[in-house]
Parts: C-alpha cells; sequence; structure tokens
C-alpha cells in the first residue's frame, strides 16, 4: 500500500470514531464510539481534493432520505480532505449500471451501492466483480448475485418490529380498524419491513384487536405467524406505494371511499416510511369519517419530524444515517486494506448468504423527540418549531 493511500486510510478510521454515533435504548441517547488505535494519526489529513478509490451510488435525488445521506457522506469525508464522488440513478436501473461502469472505468477499487431495483442491480454488481471491484450493497440489498462482497444496513426487521408495536401498545379493545401499506415489491428492504411488522401485529389481528380494512390478502392470512415470501408479495402487491408519496395518497383515498363509516373512526396505520405516512396521514386527517389516527413512519426526515411535533404523525423509526455511513466507510476502508469488514450476522439474498453487520434504530415520538433528534445532535433545534 502507498504510503500516502496509508495516511488516508488511517485518517478515515480517525474520522469514523470522532464522528460515528452508537444509538442506545429508545431514549435516543447517543454514544460515541469507543477509540480505539487507529484513531492514533488523527492529524493526518489528505491534501483538499483528494480522491480515495472508493465511488458511492445512491438512488435518487428526489427524495429528502437519500440528499441526507449523500450530506452524510460528504460530511464525513470532508472531515479528512477526501472527496467523495456520488452519483444518483435517478429511477432508472439502466443509468444505475452506468453510474457503477463509470465508476469503475475512474478506477474506483470499492462501490458502495443502494440498488435502484434489488434484483435490476445484479448486472452492476457483476460489472463490478468482473473488474475486480469491491461491491458494498448500502440499505437495500442487491439480489439474485453472488457478486455482493458485503451488505452495509440497519436491522429492517427491527425496524418493521418497531412499527408494529407502537401500533399494538396504543391499541386498546377490539375491532380497531387497521390499514396497511408497504413499499416497493421490487425492494427487498419492502419486504423484511413488512415481515417485522407482521410478526408483532399478527397476533393482535388474530385476536380481533386489528381488523384489516384494506387488503383482502392479508385478511385471508390472518392466522398465520410466519409467511412465506409469496404470501408477503401477494400482500404488498395490494398495499404497495412504491415508496411514492403521491402513489400512497391515492391508494389511501381509494381505500377510504371503499370504506363505510364503521370502518373509520380511531383508526391505525401502517406506514411503510416517512414520505409516505405524511401522505396517508393528510388523506386520514381530510375525512371527517376519522376521528383520530395512529400512523408509522421511519427515517426521521426532518418534514416528519415537524409533523410529530405537530401531532400530525405518530412516530418515525431514527435510522442514524451518520452510523450506517460510518459503518459503509469502515467497510470500504478493510476492503482497501485488504480485510473482510465485521460480520455480525448474513441476509440471502436469493442466491448466497450475504455478509453484513446491521445497525441499530430508535423509535421516536413527540415524548422523545428532544432527546433522540435535537440532543443526540441528529438536527439542530433552530429546524423546529414548537419542540415539547
Amino acid at each position: 500500500m502507498k504510503p500516502r493511500t496509508n495516511r488516508i486510510l488511517f485518517a478515515l478510521f480517525a474520522v469514523l470514531i470522532s464522528t460515528s454515533m452508537v444509538l442506545t435504548g429508545c431514549t435516543g441517547a447517543a454514544t460515541p464510539a469507543a477509540p480505539t488505535e487507529a484513531a492514533a494519526p488523527a492529524a493526518t489529513v489528505a491534501p483538499a481534493g483528494t480522491k480515495l478509490a472508493v465511488g458511492i451510488v445512491l438512488p435518487t435525488k428526489n427524495e429528502p432520505r437519500w440528499i441526507q445521506d449523500e450530506t452524510r457522506f460528504k460530511d464525513a469525508f470532508a472531515k479528512i480532505g477526501v472527496e467523495p464522488e456520488i452519483l444518483f440513478s435517478e429511477g432508472d436501473s439502466a443509468k444505475e449500471k452506468a453510474n457503477v461502469e463509470s465508476l469503475i472505468s475512474k478506477g474506483v477499487k470499492v462501490i458502495i451501492l443502494t440498488p435502484q431495483d434489488g434484483k435490476a442491480a445484479a448486472a452492476a454488481a457483476e460489472a463490478a466483480r468482473a473488474a475486480g471491484v469491491k461491491v458494498i450493497a448500502y440499505d437495500r440489498l442487491i439480489l439474485d448475485t453472488d457478486a455482493v462482497d458485503y451488505y452495509v444496513t440497519f436491522d429492517s426487521m427491527a425496524v418493521g418490529a418497531k412499527q408494529g408495536q407502537y401500533l399494538v401498545d396504543n391499541a386498546t379493545g377490539t375491532g380497531n380498524p387497521l390499514y396497511l401499506y408497504a413499499g416497493a415489491a421490487s425492494d427487498n428492504n419492502a419486504f423484511l419491513f413488512f415481515e417485522g411488522a407482521w410478526e408483532v401485529l399478527q397476533p393482535k389481528i388474530a385476536d380481533g384487536t386489528f381488523v384489516i380494512k384494506n387488503s383482502s390478502e392479508a385478511e385471508a392470512l390472518k392466522d398465520k405467524a410466519t409467511l412465506t415470501r409469496d404470501e408477503q408479495a401477494k400482500i404488498i402487491g395490494q398495499i404497495t406505494t412504491n415508496w411514492d408519496f403521491n402513489v400512497a395518497k391515492n391508494l389511501a383515498e381509494s381505500n377510504l371511499t371503499a370504506a363505510k363509516d364503521a370502518d373509520k373512526g380511531n383508526v391505525y396505520i401502517l406506514a411503510p416510511n416517512d414520505g409516505t405516512s405524511r401522505s396517508i396521514a393528510d388523506t386520514f386527517a381530510a375525512d371527517k369519517a376519522v376521528t383520530k389516527y395512529y400512523i408509522t413512519g421511519q427515517d426521521a426526515e426532518k418534514p416528519s419530524v415537524q409533523y410529530i411535533i405537530d401531532g400530525k404523525q405518530s412516530m418515525t423509526v431514527l435510522k442514524d444515517v451518520r452510523t450506517l455511513v460510518g459503518d459503509a466507510i469502515t467497510a470500504a476502508v478493510s476492503f482497501l486494506a485488504g480485510n473482510a469488514p465485521a460480520q455480525t450476522t448474513t441476509y440471502n439474498n436469493g442466491k448466497f448468504e450475504v455478509p453484513a453487520k446491521p445497525s441499530e434504530v430508535v423509535t421516536v415520538t413527540k415524548d422523545n423527540v428532544q432527546q433522540a433528534i435535537i440532543d443526540s445532535g441528529y438536527y439542530p433545534a433552530s429546524d423546529f418549531t414548537g419542540l415539547p
């Protein structure tokens, strides 16, 4: 390894130690990662504009979540003077593959890739593998190929479980109307989120605490604790938002139009992420027959944090992007140094078990938004109004 590259790698390790935060418990309290010997050369900073042999491909600039990831990546690299190349696929798998090929042509040795479509991204991963480039699937799993070297993710099952648990914790009596929504059928994470939520919700559906109002497929499987992939696919086919705000809004409107007033009142809504949650919440709030709603989300997007403060969204699951970015950079640096990243579990992508080390997640409600979002330094208080 060249001395200059070695210095950059040491500096990267140092910045990871100084910026990576590990969230613990449900209070949102943040604890700095423990120091290691790699932190010693902290003063070593690469010359401005230095490019490390790592490329990053994210799905789109049209969603706050991915703009947030871009910012966190830039911030982490900027602290040690390294300029990352970050490309966006803008919802197009062909462009995604072209982005990967462009990075390969520029000599990168590791690509951090968030697939637009898990299966379609296999072609991009295989092109990287053929060029001897390591592939880190970031946040979403690349499916049906063995050309994936590592998976950096949050515990997606835990995200769904926290969403489901929130609804369970706020339900009383029986016969509570439950509306289910999911992400894109092309995204493996959508299945994991739904599976995590279903495992928590299903016993309360089976005992009558909840009554499903917008999915005949889910209603038909209400007594089944564990669903097959095909069974999940049938349900998600009815309730998919495709991670699209407008699709979510239109589906919620359609569901409410078909529902009787008796299927409304005090309702419980499993929304897959913050963007769709806001759209669905606004739709339910506009229906005069809906007297109150409890609705889930994830990603802790700024607009949804404000919705939570204002009482328009019930909760979100904070997936601290600083942690995910730190994990991705740590894995990339490990590969560049000729080592294997730390592994605590694997995820089956339809072809093999992909090594991974999932990051923790935290439930955020109005009760702990100050601790989880502001006190942890995730966002400044000045970004919001009406904090409790």
